[in-house]
């Protein structure tokens, strides 16, 4: 079958669909049997070549990629394991976890880095006049790690799933998405009842020690996470105006008023988590 000038095998393969928990965007998605089937997103040609290389390295930690249904469905290998969905599990502020999550994404970088970045991708979908972000990108970073994407067994990250927001990034703005979900970033008005009360600044500097986060990196990562943020404000009004559905969803349940929140908290809370970063143990 041909997509996007691309072959890819075609499922023909019929059984029982278990409807499975999406992402805040994500819908229709399904088990078969061992796999998951799914809609292709906006950058599934270069996801489908990613995680063929992914397999080609040994990185176990991702979904194999198997071909399109008859449907039109991107088919790929199901995992099993844990997946903090909502209610939120009593588990999701373990540090032990948090820490296992950040070594995954540091293998999962260093398995993508030999990717490199293709150069012919389509254009993001992006409002004009966006703010600039001053971050080189060094590879294909996932950039969308929330809980609902990270798989756990025995108590440990085993994979990420969901690659529709993969795109150029460095290694620190994937230390950005790490924090934003996992330490978390945010007043405790804002986070689920498990994550509020903690110790950011500490559970930062296990994030960033756990990936092997560089001093330059940590130095600058506030300033990027700011800068992050503001643009997080705009794209999400954007593709919510151009693009409805989850995004719609989300604008209209008050996002925007959370990321201009979250801003607020950034500014106050970044003296005390670059110290916590940059201080030596």
């Amino acid at each position: 079958m041909q997509w996007n000038g691309e072959r890819v095998r075609t499922w023909t393969d019929d059984g029982e669909e278990m409807p499975l928990m999406g992402g805040d965007v994500t819908e229709g998605l399904v088990r078969i049997g061992e796999t998951v089937r799914r809609p292709p997103g906006e950058r599934a040609v270069m996801v489908r070549a990613l995680l063929r290389h992914l397999e080609s390295v040994g990185f176990e930690g991702a979904p194999r990629f198997l071909g399109v249904d008859s449907a039109g469905r991107e088919v790929l290998t199901y995992i099993d394991g844990e997946v903090a969905g909502r209610p939120r599990p009593d588990w999701i502020a373990d540090e032990d976890r948090m820490i296992s999550v950040a070594h995954l994404v540091r293998a999962y970088d260093d398995a993508a880095a030999s990717f490199g970045i293709p150069t012919d991708l389509p254009p993001p979908v992006e409002p004009p006049g966006l703010p600039e972000l001053d971050d080189p990108p060094e590879l294909i970073g996932h950039q969308d790690i929330t809980p609902e994407n990270v798989v756990f067994r025995d108590g440990r990250a085993f994979a990420l799933i969901d690659f529709d927001l993969a795109r150029p990034a460095s290694r620190a703005r994937e230390v950005v998405n790490l924090m934003l979900w996992w330490a978390p970033f945010g007043g405790d008005e804002d986070l689920d009842p498990a994550m509020r009360g903690l110790d950011r600044p500490r559970r930062c500097r296990l994030i960033a020690d756990a990936y092997g986060l560089s001093q330059a990196d940590r130095l600058r990562l506030m300033d990027l996470a700011i800068a992050l943020n503001e643009r997080a404000w705009h794209l999400m009004k954007y593709r919510a105006e151009t693009l409805g559905g989850g995004w719609q969803r989300m604008w209209d349940e008050g996002v925007g008023e959370k990321i201009n929140a979250r801003q607020t908290w950034l500014g106050s809370a970044a003296g005390p988590i670059i110290a916590a970063l940059t201080t030596s143990a």
